[in-house]
């Protein structure tokens, strides 16, 4: 009988019997790729100082979820290709070895920054999405238009696209996020989106008056 154990990323993951409630291990993986989304600092990209930062949010001492945290990165994020070293800080105090190695510091990688994207807790994804684009240059320019340009228009659409994406690679339904072409990101797409597509389709074809009539509606929902 194997003993391996898969690796699986779980920032959708939820309690089996509070399925809108997130597990644990779902909200610290999450705060670790969001801290690594949002910071340009290499001091505040160590595992302790992403430790810190978020024990500093939820109100707990940082030492209690190292242990956590330190197996995400090796045994989750790193292999799966999602994070990965981005160099390493000089150290005055601390054993020898590790002041002639120094402290590594991580960073996102393209995959990384795509996971990201999904992630509603994120402020300014359109710069993530830009960054992207910017450093995976086998996407299709054509597919890359359509996105940039429905992302300034209906940022919320996009965004649920790429959630329905990177949650079909989390559940298994997808072997992998990369490479990133439109069959794959829209055959993943969940019934909300394709609501969403039909409304689009409809509201294109209805006349003027129709239109007015389905944009009162609209306005009425908060």
């Amino acid at each position: 009988m194997s003993n391996t154990i898969e690796t699986k990323l779980a920032i959708f993951e939820t309690f089996k019997t509070k399925h809108d409630e997130l597990t644990g291990e779902a909200l610290r993986q999450r705060a670790i790729i969001v801290s690594l989304a949002t910071q340009n600092n290499p001091s505040q990209m160590t595992r302790t100082a992403i430790a810190q930062k978020i024990a500093q949010e939820n109100g707990t001492v940082w030492k209690n979820i190292y242990s956590g945290i330190f197996r995400d990165f090796d045994e989750i994020l790193i292999p799966l290709g999602i994070v990965e070293e981005a160099g390493r800080l000089p150290l005055r105090r601390g054993p020898r070895a590790l002041q002639e190695k120094g402290m590594p510091y991580y960073q996102l990688t393209n995959k990384g920054l795509l996971v990201s994207v999904a992630l509603d807790e994120i402020i300014g994804r359109e710069k993530i999405l830009e960054k992207f684009f910017t450093q995976h240059h086998d996407v299709d320019k054509e597919f890359q238009g359509q996105i940039e340009t429905l992302v300034k228009f209906a940022p919320r659409f996009v965004y649920s696209l790429f959630r329905s994406y990177v949650k079909a690679y989390c559940d298994g339904r997808i072997d992998d996020l990369l490479p990133f072409d439109k069959t794959r990101f829209m055959q993943v797409s969940d019934e909300t989106i394709l609501i969403q597509k039909e409304f689009l389709e409809s509201f294109i074809v209805m006349s003027k008056s129709e239109k007015e009539k389905a944009l009162n509606f609209l306005k009425s929902i908060n």
